[in-house]
Order: structure tokens, then sequence, then C-alpha cells
């Protein structure tokens, strides 16, 4: 039997840690990470105290400053921390707000008379916290006619006083507190907060306040900004339908009261949501007492369980599925909606301090309750907005269903690993080295350029996949018809990585850049009208299967030469334009013969290694698109169904094409 070395295991063995060291040794626990994600929810925990102080109906106005050495800045105009001796508690309020883990004035939520019923800290935790992860914490209340001072270390108060802060009269406009924090790096693996998530947190919070401004000034950008919903989320719905939506808004609203469990207290439910249905756009946010629910939890079934009850029944009563048609998902309500759900309960259950879902059986049910009511009627007394309502969620179904049928029918048939393609792609040759980092997959146009560019190549990194006839164009075809042709599922067999299906269903998607079988992607065609369509069929192709290689940069051209010069010595040149060429024969100063380039598949082996295969004297283009939309529009001007464009296209610049160069 094992006997571990160590023998002193006993009584004295266990210990406990002090409150500040539960945060700064652990502070995952209570805020979830020990990294940035963090370090910022210090940053939502002051905030949603002063967000309480105006929820109460004291002060409208809360500033935060993200200062250059990474500090923070909350001030709010509420009724200022209380600071001083608590005799019911036998300590200070400031030791119970700053020191003490599940200490604050919190816990009666639920009672008619409580200062916060409806609450973001419901446990005590935030503020203590934060000035335990903090490098300093300097504090100003005003109240009572006087300024209280307080400053942190590390978690300790090192305020110089007997009381632990200073007291002063002081005149001043308004109450409120105050708070300066320093996360530490002792604490945290990071603090650099990023400007983007001060925004998004004070903008949601203006969602769900109205009325209330934030304000945010950064120091580093020098930047100022303002969020304030006057009407709260209907406005933020406003903001987000963009005058697309095809439906009107609606809001509705309810208080109630009910229980988790028979045996658990009652507690009061206030719920506010707003919606529209949109074709270009969809949201969906859940915010519980002020907190955004990144998961939702209760929030999040209850919505989805009333809209398919609600929307699954009015399409059964109008007949509008087909015979054996499969029932709606929630994805294909929510492909079109825009809905803003916002929750306040005195009791709250949430999953854990970080506070991104909660858990409450009354809250769900209430709500799903509530919403099937309120959508039963919607449907009734809004005929004409539940026809586009219906409509459209069928249309997102049934293109839902497509694509999912598409991305099984692409699975099967590029399943198969690379180590056996060599035998399941006709004519394609393979390189020998496994090294993904080396290896180069040339795409030629037919067998006679198989031929030479598989004796020119080295055969150690360099494979070859031979373009049987012209591909199809991809922009101009269904993903039905695209899978069918086996030039592009053959090519893509070989690449890999999988396909980018365009939808909005991201899950869909087959592409993975990680199992891309190459490090560059050669498009090796003749330089001629015929080699030029080619190679734009593959580009259009790559473009519409697969963008990201394009855009990590690892689609290339390879530039073939237009002229073989000769000299009188029997010396070949290649020139690959015509600026090349004067300067050769300027060179030669003597006899020569100039001939345009033969195609590639009547190249000798040893001309195609020197001009288009070896990486010391070859030539290649790498597609990368700096202008994604520009490039998109030039694709579908030249190759999508724009015909009116592209005739008026060639028609102002098409002489600009025409090869009128002479050939001595």
């Amino acid at each position: 039997m094992f006997k571990s070395q160590k023998q002193n295991y006993g009584n004295d063995s266990l210990s406990t840690l002090e409150e500040k060291d539960k945060v700064r040794l652990r502070p995952g626990v209570i805020f979830g990470s020990d990294g940035v994600e963090g370090c910022q929810h210090t940053l939502t925990e002051i905030v949603g105290n002063s967000r309480d102080e105006a929820s109460a109906g004291y002060g409208d106005l809360i500033e935060v400053t993200r200062f250059k050495d990474k500090s923070i800045e909350v001030k709010d105009r509420g009724r200022g921390i209380p600071i001083e001796y608590n005799p019911k508690e036998n300590k200070y309020n400031w030791e119970i707000v700053f020191t003490i883990l599940y200490g604050g004035g919190k816990y009666d939520n639920n009672s008619s008379d409580s200062n916060y019923q409806y609450s973001i800290g419901l446990n005590g935790l935030g503020t203590a916290a934060t000035q335990f992860s903090s490098e300093y914490m300097d504090v100003t209340v005003l109240r009572d006619g006087h300024k209280y001072q307080l400053h942190f270390s590390k978690g300790d108060n090192v305020t110089d006083s007997v009381e632990g802060y200073i007291k002063s009269k002081c005149n001043y406009d308004y109450t409120g507190t105050f708070i300066k924090w320093k996360p530490d790096l002792d604490v945290f693996n990071s603090i650099d907060i990023p400007l983007e998530f001060f925004q998004n947190t004070l903008k949601r919070q203006a969602i769900v306040n109205k009325g209330t401004t934030f304000k945010l000034y950064d120091e580093e950008s020098n930047q100022f900004f303002e969020y304030v919903y006057e009407d709260g989320i209907v406005d933020y719905v406003k903001e987000n339908n963009e005058n697309k939506g095809f439906t009107d808004i609606k809001y509705y609203d309810i208080e109630t009261k009910g229980k988790d469990r028979e045996d658990k207290p009652e507690y009061k439910l206030k719920l506010e949501m707003a919606f529209c249905f949109n074709n270009e756009k969809n949201l969906l946010e859940y915010y519980h007492n002020s907190s955004y629910l990144e998961y939702g939890g209760a929030p999040d079934k209850a919505i989805k369980a009333a809209f398919i009850y609600a929307i699954d029944h009015a399409l059964k009563e109008r007949n509008l599925y087909k015979k054996n048609e499969k029932k709606i998902t929630f994805t294909d309500i929510e492909d079109s909606l825009i809905l803003i759900s916002n929750s306040f309960s005195t009791i709250t259950s949430y999953e854990n301090q970080t506070k991104k879902a909660i858990t409450n059986k009354f809250i769900q049910q209430a709500m799903t309750d509530f919403l099937k009511e309120k959508l039963e009627i919607y449907f009734i007394e809004n005929k004409l907005d539940t026809d586009k309502i219906l409509e459209q969620i069928l249309v997102n179904k049934r293109s839902r269903e497509k694509a999912e049928k598409t991305r099984i029918d692409v699975r099967k048939k590029l399943s198969k690993n690379v180590d056996n393609i060599s035998n399941r792609v006709k004519k394609f040759v393979d390189c020998r080295t496994k090294d993904r980092s080396k290896r180069e997959l040339f795409i030629v146009e037919g067998d006679s350029a198989l031929g030479s560019t598989k004796m020119g190549r080295d055969a150690e990194f360099q494979g070859i996949m031979p373009v049987r006839g012209k591909i199809l164009n991809c922009l101009k075809s269904d993903y039905e018809k695209i899978f069918k042709n086996d030039i592009i599922v053959d090519l893509l067999k070989v690449l890999g990585c999988g396909v980018e299906l365009q939808s909005k269903h991201k899950d869909l998607d087959t592409f993975d850049i990680g199992k891309l079988n190459w490090n560059k992607i050669i498009i090796c065609t003749d330089a001629d009208v015929d080699g030029f369509q080619i190679r734009t069929l593959i580009l259009t192709m790559l473009y519409t299967l697969t963008p990201s290689l394009i855009e990590e940069g690892y689609v290339y051209i390879a530039e073939s030469p237009l002229y073989e010069i000769t000299d009188n010595k029997e010396n070949t040149y290649f020139a690959f334009n015509e600026q090349e060429k004067k300067q050769i024969i300027k060179n030669i100063k003597g006899k020569h013969h100039i001939q345009r380039s033969k195609g590639l598949g009547e190249n000798e082996a040893d001309m195609m290694w020197e001009t288009t295969m070896n990486p010391l004297t070859r030539r290649l283009i790498q597609v990368t698109p700096t202008d994604a939309q520009a490039t998109k529009d030039a694709f579908e001007l030249f190759l999508g169904d724009n015909l009116q464009g592209r005739k008026e296209y060639i028609a102002q610049y098409g002489h600009e094409y025409i090869d009128v160069s002479d050939v001595v």
C-alpha cells in the first residue's frame, strides 16, 4: 500500500482564510476568473450599487472615469453610504460595507419598507470584494452635512484616523458616494479592462433604468460618452429596428407575486418586455434587476417556450404547415425577432456572483404564462402583422432545414481523411511531406498542364490538382447544384478545410481552417482568355465557399510569362509584361526571336520549374482583398446576375482590355 512521506496531517493542519485573503488569494471564486474577465466584474459591482440608489429614487446621474493607469472612479448622487458606528452590529458601517463579505443593506429586499426592493446587489459581496482586490481604494461620501473620506491599500484600511475615516463639515449641492480604485495585479492576471466593456456596461444600465444618465470619460483617448434612454427598453428596440421591421413595436408589463416553492416566501415580480419582428436584424437580451443576463436562465426558457407555443398554435390553426412538416424551433423565430426582457424581483436566485443567469421557478412560469396570453391576443387583434410573422418564420424554418440538409450532404461528400485522398480524387497528385507549413497545391487547367507541372514540380512539397473543363460559376448557382459538381467537390476534398455556408446559422458551417491541408493554394492557368476565365471561376468558387482562405492570405496566382525571347546564342529569356520585353530586347542588342509563351501543357519541365514553380524564381501574386465589399461587388458585377451593370461596364471600360500589342 502506498504511504505518503508526510505523516504530519493532524488536528493542527487545517486553517481558514482571513476575509481579504478569501478574495486576494482566490479571486476566481468571487469574480468568476482571476483574469481580466474577473477584473471587469469590479466595475459591474460598483456601478450596480450606484444604480441601486438611482432606482430607489436617489440621483439620476452616474459618472464613470477610466484612467490611463487602469484605475477607475464611479460617482453617484445617491444618499451616500452610511459610514459611522452601528450600535446594532457593534461595529462601524464602513467595516460592514468595505471589509466584510456578506455585509450590507440589501438583505431585507422582500419587506415593504426595504431600502432596496429591486437591487442588483443581494449578497453584500461586491463592494468589499472590490476593495479587497484593489491596489488601493479611495472613498468619499457626502451625507448628513459632512464629507467622509477613507483610504484602503491592499485590502486594509490605512486612513489616518482612529475611527477609520476622516469626517469634516461640508456644504454640498447633492449627497452621494465617490469610489476610486485600481484593480491589483497581485490579484488579477490583467487589469487592462477595454474601453468597450465600460461602454457596454453603462449602455446596458441606461437601457433598463429609464431616465437615468450614465456618463463615461476615458482619460486614455480623451473621449466622453453619454447613455440615457428616456423610454428604456422601447427606445432600445427602436434603435435596433432601424426602420426595417415589418411589425410595430409591442410593449407589455406586469406586476405580480408568487413563490418558487410552496414552503418558500412569496415575493414581488415586475416584468416588462418590448419586441418587434425584423427581416434584417435579430437581437435577444435579458436583464434582471438591471443585471445583463448573458446566459438568461429563467427568462430565456420562458421567452422560448411562450413564442414556440403561440406561433406553432397559430400556424396549425391556419393550416400553414405542409403535410408531415416538422414543427418550428425557436431558432426560426429568433432569426427575425428583436426582443428585450427586463424583470425585477425582491427575491432573486442567481447562478453565481457574476449574475449571468437566474434560476427562479416562479419567474420562469409567470413570464411564460403572461407572454403566452399576450401573444394569443396579439395574433387575434393584428391579423396583417400575424400573417407577415408566420410567413417569415416559415421562410426561416425552411431555409434552416435546407441549410442543415446541405451541411449533412457536404459532410458526407467531404468526410474522408486526406491519407488516401490520392486514391479518391481522380488525377490529383499529392506531395510527400505531411508538414502543412510546407505543402503547396497547384490548381492547373487540364490534363496537359498536369503533365508538365507534374514533371517540373518538387514532389517533396508540391501537389497538383487539375481542373477538367470550365468550373461552375458558384455565384449563379445554388448549393444543391454546386455540390453535385464533381470538379468542385474534388477540389474541396483536396483542400480539406470544409465549406463556409452563407447562412445565418454559423453552427451549420463545416469550415475549419485548422484542417486546411496546404500552406499555399496556387492557381496556375494559361495567360490567355480561356486561362483567365478559368482562373476567375476558381477564385469565385473560393470566394463563395471558402472566403477565409482569401482573407487569411492562403490563395495565390502563379504569374506565367507572356513572351519567350531567344537571342542568337540560343539563350532564352522570359518576359512577364511589355516593359520587361522591351528591356530584354534592349539588353540583347542583337538578333533575337520573340514568341508568345506556350500554354502550360506545351512547356518543358525545366521551364515550368524555372518560371512557375521554383520558389526562388517564380512570381506569385497573393490574393488579399483589402476591401471585402469592393471585391464582392466586382465578383457580382462580372459573374453575378447584374446583366445591365455588366453591359454598362463593358461599354465604358472594355477597350482597356483589348490586346493590341505587336508580336515580333
